[in-house]
């Protein structure tokens, strides 16, 4: 029996910059968060779900890792290619460019043989120069698949520099959205043939 759950599809994408064209990233009067800021973060968790919902079924046998794989790939062409002209061209391009340990994470977590001592991964993570990107994302996409596999990170190694993070530490705060993620996910399963 195949599943008929969607995870992601391009419609949802595009409401979601639609809703996100019409908000005020202004905070009003009295208020820190602007109701856009609000909604990016509802954005990012709604992604995160969506790709952490596939993992949990290929967790719970209901995906092979090639299906997850597949699966995985849908939804990262939907979220990580072309960028809405105007204003949210540098806001959407920020926030791909931290969920790209989300999509490196999972791939590292199906592929298997991530380290897993989380301190000493953050450790290494901070020390990296912001110009190596990419084995910036290399660390952070092992701690991000440890925590997919059940360890816990990241809110104790956040908390420092929030005011202005570096790549690495806003790598560290989605594998925190992904981290509760997964605590929600905990009992998320689907029967074969529900759609």
């Amino acid at each position: 029996m195949k599943l008929f759950y969607i995870f992601y599809n391009q419609e949802r994408w595009d409401n979601w910059i639609k809703t996100l064209q019409e908000a005020s990233f202004e905070p009003a009067e009295g208020e820190e968060v602007s109701e856009g800021e609000q909604m990016l973060f509802s954005f990012t968790e709604d992604i995160t779900l969506s790709v952490l919902k596939i993992i949990r079924l290929y967790q719970n046998g209901r995906f092979t890792k090639e299906e997850a794989t597949e699966k995985l790939d849908d939804v990262e062409i939907i979220v990580m290619t072309g960028l809405p002209e105007g204003e949210l061209e540098d806001i959407i391009g920020s926030i791909q460019l931290s969920l790209l340990v989300l999509f490196t994470a999972c791939r590292k977590y199906l592929e298997g043989g991530f380290e897993t001592d989380i301190k000493t991964l953050v450790k290494k993570g901070k020390g990296i120069d912001e110009e190596n990107l990419e084995e910036a994302l290399e660390v952070a996409a092992n701690i991000g698949a440890a925590v997919v596999d059940g360890a816990t990170c990241c809110a104790k190694y956040i908390k420092d520099n929030v005011e202005n993070p570096g790549l690495f530490d806003e790598w560290l705060i989605e594998i925190e959205t992904m981290s509760n993620a997964m605590k929600s996910l905990a009992k998320f399963d689907e029967e074969p043939g529900e759609s």
